[in-house]
């Protein structure tokens, strides 16, 4: 499972994402953020702190530098 999603990530990352200005508010931004956090916890964890970062990401937020611990 962990495979296929670094998997859609990274074809989201190369195929999708240049079609788009820039608009994450992060460095890392999401996408490598997320596949960071599954490398390092796996699935369940990794997916978590994935999705808890995106919720992040939004106009309201005022983002910056927010390394994967």
């Amino acid at each position: 499972m962990k495979k296929i999603l670094i998997l859609v990530i990274k074809g989201y990352q190369k195929f999708i994402s240049p079609l788009f200005p820039p608009t994450c508010r992060f460095y890392p931004t999401c996408s490598t953020y997320f596949i960071q956090a599954l490398e390092k916890y796996g699935f369940f964890k990794g997916s978590f702190l994935g999705i808890k970062r995106l919720m992040r990401c939004h106009p309201f937020n005022p983002g910056g530098y927010d390394p994967l611990k």
